[in-house]
């Protein structure tokens, strides 16, 4: 079996139930549900706490990011039922290929871990989440009233909801899918999880964890209704689902788990130290831009749109510490190379509509000319090929001599030069192996 052992995101494991609506509970609700919330939180934490130590032994450890292609398919599901316990991985009541076993939640995981490694394999060629023919493995009957649902590095956990105002958590296809892509995302671009380049992290898990659901539904992205968890809320809680990616703000207002705090536009970006920065409340944005992005192109949102989403992901060029501006850009210049300029106007539309303007872009593959440096008055100027004279950014001592280095040495070897221009500054830069 092939098992997954080498993420260091220390910020493992990623849960579907942001802390916000279990704090909600823990405030407001019945003194049993009080108790479960507060249960769930501890447990939380704990969980979070082991993956971040073992994190730490494993730095510098993991394989190559971005491969693409990695072995033929290996598609391989094993689920097992912790019977509400908290040992992991339980027992083992269901392997690749064998039928239904009657038990809902055992086979809406198996169903559910086949159809994202379905979209990863059959749009975009990734043998499983490490590229490598990861073995999918669920465990499910996690706990006792567990309200919620993550992934580890290595498994799917799955809890059983409260039955008050949690279900069980196999019953959105799309949580699976959410969960399953922060081991994409952590095997490829590895978003550092805080702030911005957390919100992107959960946004890329909603942008996948959508597609894999309209896929199974078979439907189009103008038919979907975008909402992430449908189906998680019991009939006692005022609300559709956890997230709407098409109206972020508006999933749930209750008196007990809160009102749904998502912004859909910069205007109303979240400034909290709350959730690592408001990972799970500013990922509305990019969440919005991509709905936006995928009505506008038509058709069905796994093809031009998810296909950007998935390549800028995959860019050399996007930092694990990228900002909603970086990522916006690169969606603009992959848009442009996959499939040219309308669908680049698209994109560019779409991030335009929640407040991000996509800036000048990327001058690609690019050759170093001249470089005119005088280091006392931190002025660096550099001609590439017959683009002219570009600007060092000079906002930051590290990044103004970083980006000097790299091109005085890009210079020196003939390397070839991929940079980013704002208001004719070069901002960011990535030199060509």
């Amino acid at each position: 079996m092939k098992n997954l052992q080498t993420y260091t995101n220390e910020f493992w494991p990623n849960h579907i139930i942001p802390p916000h609506i279990l704090e909600s509970i823990a405030r407001n609700g019945t003194e049993v549900q009080r108790t479960l919330a507060q249960r769930t939180l501890a447990h939380d934490e704990q969980v979070r706490a082991r993956r971040t130590e073992e994190a730490k032994g494993l730095k510098g450890k993991a394989g190559s990011r971005r491969v693409q292609g990695a072995g033929t398919a290996h598609k391989n599901r094993v689920i097992y039922t912790a019977n509400n316990s908290s040992s992991l991985p339980g027992t083992l009541v269901r392997s690749e290929g064998q039928a239904a076993t009657g038990d809902v939640a055992v086979d809406e995981a198996y169903d559910g871990l086949g159809a994202t490694f379905d979209l990863y394999w059959d749009i975009h060629g990734r043998n499983s989440i490490d590229d490598a023919g990861m073995d999918l493995i669920g465990t499910v009957h996690y706990g006792s009233g567990y309200d919620n649902a993550f992934f580890d590095g290595t498994q799917m956990v799955f809890g059983d909801g409260d039955g008050v105002y949690f279900n069980r958590f196999t019953i959105a296809i799309d949580v699976m899918g959410h969960e399953l892509t922060h081991g994409v995302t952590a095997a490829t671009a590895g978003l550092e999880y805080h702030d911005q380049p957390g919100a992107l992290n959960e946004s890329i898990s909603d942008v996948f964890g959508s597609q894999v659901k309209q896929r199974f539904l078979g439907q189009t992205a103008a038919a979907a209704d975008w909402l992430i968890g449908a189906g998680l809320w019991t009939a006692a809680v005022n609300g559709v689902a956890l997230r709407s990616m098409k109206a972020p703000g508006t999933a749930y207002d209750d008196p007990v788990v809160g009102k749904d705090p998502q912004p859909d536009h910069m205007s109303r970006y979240v400034t909290t130290t709350s959730d690592n920065g408001g990972v799970h409340t500013n990922s509305g944005i990019p969440n919005k831009a991509f709905y936006l992005a995928a009505v506008a192109i038509g058709g069905n949102s796994w093809d031009a749109a998810g296909n950007i989403w998935y390549q800028t992901l995959l860019d050399s060029r996007l930092s694990s510490t990228a900002q909603f501006q970086d990522f916006a850009n690169l969606t603009a210049v992959n848009a442009n190379t996959l499939y040219g300029a309308s669908v680049q106007s698209a994109v560019v539309q779409a991030w335009h509509d929640v407040g991000i303007d996509v800036n000048e872009g990327w001058l690609t593959n690019k050759a170093i000319v001249g470089l005119w440096t005088i280091d006392q008055d931190r002025n660096a100027w550099v001609y590439v090929d017959a683009d002219g004279w570009k600007k060092i950014a000079y906002d930051n001592d590290n990044i103004f001599y970083d980006m000097l280095g790299q091109l005085s040495s890009a210079k020196a070897s003939g390397k070839t030069v991929s940079m980013y221009i704002s208001n004719n500054v070069i901002t960011q830069l990535y030199v060509n192996s």
